[in-house]
């Protein structure tokens, strides 16, 4: 394999929030008109609007320690909901709202979003989600096609650690990530494409856009993908994490991933590429179950229990986290899967409210309330 500059593994974070009336705890159908234009004055090109008017994202600046991204990040949660507590609006982060109801939001008006509308119908009109994106500074552009197909295994892991969306239009899903099943009615979505050289990959891009079937590789949304914006490798996988500091653990442990992927190159070796069969069956795993039932091994041909994995995951990568100085960071993925995710949390919220006699309706404005809660103050 041929050298190439080391990486800079510089690191950021972009996260999609929901707004929720403080009163009904509803997803509120229209922003005010008012609020983005404080909140960009505050945040100064580091908040952007989303697809739906439901939603308002925020991204970090790119850093190179992952301690710059967790208090630029608390910033951004902390000034988002300053700003929407003041037209009597709560900020959540949970990549579905537990009662919404799909087609009551508007969708902003942009060129962008209104052509996505239209060509997407019902499937645009169910996109009220949220997911948290982790950028990893990767220079070379063959470096980062290489490397997006090798971390296609780890992607499920990842999931698992983060599941925020067990609820969907006032019922129980039985699945931990629901938020997975709306998206993967998008076009363009799941595990990524393998490409030999970032010009093959450039060569099948050109094939759509001059179809004119999409305008960008924008419009590619892989589980991980190669940044049409900046040279980065950005995973997408991810739901978005209530507390912050599990999304700082999911952003760390997916950059000493790519740093472990790196020294292997360096030694003249690679992680195994395993089919997507076996990858995809992995991520449903994830998706349905999150961290209580395990993943597949491949090698052993066996389900192994999360923490096994884990356990495995962090030996491979204690060399990066500790050049990375994020060895408490993704440590602390052990706390995840003892206290469990924001959907573990959000189910014994929903269930202890039951227990008490009061209603489902009752039961699901108090998961409203603990999201709330945690999105800015939970740790």
């Amino acid at each position: 394999m041929p050298l190439v500059k080391k990486p800079s593994f510089s690191v950021g974070v972009e996260e999609e929030y929901l707004l929720v009336d403080r009163e009904t705890r509803d997803l509120i159908s229209e922003a005010p008109s008012q609020m983005f234009a404080e909140c960009e004055a505050l945040l100064e090109g580091q908040v952007a609007p989303e697809f739906l008017q439901c939603q308002i994202e925020v991204g970090t600046r790119p850093f190179s320690t992952i301690q710059e991204v967790r208090a630029d990040l608390a910033h951004l949660r902390a000034t988002v909901a300053g700003v929407a507590e003041k037209y009597g609006l709560g900020l959540i982060a949970a990549s579905t709202h537990p009662f919404a109801q799909s087609g009551a939001q508007k969708h902003t008006c942009r060129a962008r979003y209104n052509s996505l509308a239209h060509d997407l119908q019902e499937v645009a009109r169910r996109l009220m989600i949220s997911g948290m994106h982790v950028h990893v500074g990767i220079d070379d552009n063959d470096l980062r096609v290489d490397l997006m197909s090798q971390t296609a295994y780890v992607l499920p892991h990842l999931l698992a650690l983060s599941t925020s969306s067990p609820f969907w239009q006032g019922r129980e899903t039985g699945l931990m990530s629901y938020r997975v099943a709306v998206w993967d009615e998008m076009p363009r979505t799941g595990l990524p494409e393998r490409f030999s050289s970032f010009s093959e990959y450039q060569r099948h891009i050109a094939v759509l856009v001059n179809a004119g079937v999409i305008e960008d590789a924008t419009m590619l949304w892989w589980d991980a993908r190669v940044s049409a914006r900046y040279p980065t490798l950005e995973m997408r996988i991810s739901d978005v994490c209530t507390r912050l500091d599990d999304a700082i653990c999911i952003a760390s442990l997916y950059r000493c991933w790519l740093r472990m992927l790196y020294r292997l190159r360096v030694a003249n070796q690679r992680w195994r590429e395993y089919a997507s069969l076996l990858i995809n069956e992995n991520r449903w795993r994830a998706h349905r179950y999150g961290l209580d039932k395990g993943l597949i091994d491949f090698g052993r041909g066996d389900i192994v229990p999360y923490d096994k994995l884990l356990d495995e995951m962090l030996a491979l990568i204690r060399e990066d986290a500790e050049a990375l100085d994020c060895v408490a960071e993704v440590e602390h993925a052990h706390d995840i899967v003892r206290r469990g995710t924001s959907a573990h949390r959000q189910l014994r919220e929903y269930h202890a409210v039951l227990a008490e006699g009061k209603t489902p309706e009752d039961a699901m404005k108090s998961v409203v309330d603990m999201l709330i809660e945690e999105t800015v103050h939970g740790l």
